[in-house]
């Protein structure tokens, strides 16, 4: 499944936001209603990861054109889920799977892997019983040392 490419739009301010990935009738694999894990999104990531997913670099990750190179290292995958935010957010197991489907999505179609297969409630539910906690940051800082390593190999 190729996933389509996020057409970044440039506001009048200047600042650029990215678009959703879909329109009408397309759907997301493992989001059953993209408006619902959109509302999701916003009542409990944004406050954090702001409403384009850039982050603040004091406090908290950009996850626009980035999150989805997580999905190409080894723990990468269940890191997403693990990470304090997502796994303590106050979501049922299948909303939660809702929303990182579409996030990744909505902010990082392009590193997405070929062959991704969504989050589901049932693994959602599995992993966000060993949330990361103070070991959050060591974590990702060694998984995203390693994006550059697989590139060097693969040359």
């Amino acid at each position: 499944m190729r996933w389509l490419a996020v057409p970044a739009l440039i506001l009048a301010t200047g600042a650029a936001t990215t678009t959703p990935a879909w329109s009408g009738p397309e759907t997301i694999p493992g989001v059953a209603n993209a408006a619902r894990a959109r509302q999701n999104w916003i009542l409990s990531c944004q406050g954090c990861h702001r409403a384009d997913a850039t982050g603040t670099p004091q406090t908290t990750p950009t996850m626009a054109g980035f999150v989805g190179k997580f999905l190409h290292v080894p723990g990468g995958r269940e890191y997403l889920v693990r990470v304090p935010g997502v796994a303590t957010a106050a979501l049922s197991d299948a909303d939660l799977a809702e929303v990182v489907n579409w996030s990744l999505v909505r902010f990082d179609p392009a590193n997405i892997p070929a062959g991704f297969a969504p989050y589901t409630p049932a693994e959602v539910g599995r992993l966000r019983l060993k949330p990361l906690r103070a070991e959050a940051a060591t974590v990702r800082a060694g998984m995203v040392a390693s994006f550059g390593a697989g590139d060097k190999q693969q040359k």
